[in-house]
């Protein structure tokens, strides 16, 4: 892992009942964010840009994976245009749509994003950050 990681997070992982068919969801999914399959164990798979961020797993305990209510695992976009592109592909490969690529009054001027829930039902969003636009506004602190 690069020392240079801004990231808070080492990764996250969700369970599926329907592992395969997950796993090809989420090749399609986030190849339209740049991710890519870094690492993969029997019953457990990586996607990430470089690292291992986000994991695909049947849970360990053998028993069936079940979906969080309020959690959902937000994954960057470079621009809005990829946003987008994650929304269709999601939707082709089976999600279910949770909100279409905008922007969010309650997120400020500078998100862009959007929701889906992936075959297993978890909450999942693509989001872009206007960061020029961020530190013009708020100095560089995303708003309170």
């Amino acid at each position: 892992m690069t020392d240079q990681n801004p990231s808070i997070l080492s990764h996250v992982s969700l369970g599926s009942n329907r592992f395969d068919e997950a796993a090809a969801f989420y090749d399609q999914a986030l190849a339209t964010l740049g991710c890519k399959r870094i690492m993969a164990h029997p019953g457990a798979i990586a996607w990430g840009r470089e690292d291992p961020e986000f994991w695909l797993q049947t849970p360990i305990d053998g028993k069936p994976a079940n979906v969080g209510n309020g959690t959902h695992i937000g994954f960057f976009a470079a621009d809005k245009a990829s946003v987008d592109a994650f929304h269709r592909a999601a939707l082709a490969a089976g999600a279910t749509d949770e909100g279409a690529p905008g922007p969010r009054e309650e997120y400020g001027e500078p998100y862009y994003g959007c929701f889906v829930r992936d075959l297993d039902g978890h909450k999942i969003e693509a989001a872009y950050w206007d960061i020029e636009l961020m530190q013009r506004l708020y100095d560089g602190a995303p708003p309170r």
